[in-house]
């Protein structure tokens, strides 16, 4: 399944570019991925070049009004929707005022990552890190020891 993922900005700090390049280069070992970065001055601008970003793949939302996900959850999601025939995923970090309720009622699914609010660096490694997790532990691998 392709992975498209979709994050206002790039991560700015030295530690996030870091871990971002690391787990993208892991996860492209198991899916086709895509990285698009959006710009936006307002939320509403962010919300539609993260939609436009998109075009039709089914939208998961990165929000903290989502469903919160095991690593085993998150790998039988990916896996449901690869089985399902969804061929492409669109994952989507938000700016810091988040999304706006038109492009969450448009969205597949509402992803949370936890009750903690994350700076934005850090929630973009989450996200491929918990990717990437969920893609070896549908492979077997030993990577996770759930």
């Amino acid at each position: 399944m392709r992975l498209h993922l979709i994050t206002v900005g790039d991560p700015k700090l030295a530690y996030a570019k870091a871990g971002w390049d690391e787990y993208a280069g892991r996860l492209g070992r198991y899916h086709k991925l895509r990285v698009t970065r959006v710009t936006g001055k307002t939320q509403a601008a962010e919300s539609g070049a993260i939609a436009r970003a998109a075009g039709k793949a089914p939208l998961v939302l990165l929000d903290p009004r989502g469903r919160q996900f095991s690593s085993e959850g998150l790998a039988a999601f990916l896996e449901a929707e690869a089985v399902g025939g969804t061929g492409e995923l669109a994952f989507a970090v938000g700016g810091p005022d988040g999304h706006t309720d038109a492009l969450r009622a448009g969205a597949r699914r509402l992803w949370s990552l936890g009750d903690l609010t994350l700076p934005h660096d850090l929630a973009m490694i989450v996200l491929v890190e918990a990717l990437y997790r969920a893609s070896t532990i549908t492979a077997g691998e030993p990577y996770h020891r759930g």
